[in-house]
Parts: structure tokens; sequence; C-alpha cells
């Protein structure tokens, strides 16, 4: 698999993680046992990861000028979202949590940590890739 590959595989995984955030989050808003989060958080969130990968596929369609850095922007601040959103699940499931409800992802953050942990390993590959210009 050549980088170029790789990085539009990351590119629709990264797709999915917004994605599947988005919906984890807006389903848990009623939840007992979970972190709310604000619904304006999540919007942001959202619409961040939107940016950032509208800003990605254009700049991956055609490599060069500052398009790379303003995705890379909106990527870094699309990470740092989600691993505070993170944080504030994992502080609030601690000794006196009650354990969230009607959760049909799974059991605990396991899924979300996989996520924002891997979106934080890709966008530091995204990174290299666009500082490096390593694509064609």
């Amino acid at each position: 698999m050549n980088l170029d590959n790789a990085v539009w595989l990351l590119t629709g995984l990264a797709a999915v993680v917004v994605l599947l955030t988005r919906m984890r989050l807006s389903s848990e808003q009623s939840q007992a046992g979970s972190a709310r989060v604000p619904l304006g958080v999540v919007n942001a969130h959202t619409a961040v990861g939107v940016v950032a990968l509208v800003a990605w596929i254009a700049y991956l369609t055609a490599p060069g000028g500052t398009l790379g850095a303003v995705a890379l922007l909106a990527w870094w601040v699309e990470v740092v979202i989600g691993i505070l959103i993170l944080a504030r699940w994992q502080s609030a499931s601690g000794a006196h949590a009650r354990a969230t409800t009607g959760d049909s992802w799974g059991d605990g953050p396991a899924l979300s940590i996989l996520g924002h942990v891997g979106m934080l390993l890709g966008v530091c590959f995204f990174t290299w890739v666009v500082l490096a210009d390593k694509l064609a």
C-alpha cells in the first residue's frame, strides 16, 4: 500500500469517528451515568470535524499551498475537543457514577478511547505527511 492510499484510508476512518461520535453523544444526552456533554460542545465537535474533513479532502485532491495548514489546524482543534470530551466522560465514570443505561454501543468508554486515541495518532500522521510534503 502506498502512502497516498494510507492517507485516504485514514481519512475515511476519521470521517467514521466524527460521525459515530456525533451519533453516540447525541443519543447519550438523556442517559443516566454519562457525562452530560452540552449539545453546543457536541455541535462544535461535529462542525469542526466536518470543516476538517472538507479542508483535508480539498488538500488531498490538490496538495500544496496553505490549505494543508488550514486542514491541520482544524484537525488539531477537532482532536483537542474530542480528547476533552473523552476526559470529561472518564472523570464522570468514577467510583460514585451510576452505570450508563441503554447504551448498545458497548460497555464503558473502550470504543470512544479507541476512536479518539486513533484520531490523535491519525492526525499526528497527517501532520507528518503535510510537514514532510509526502503527497504526490
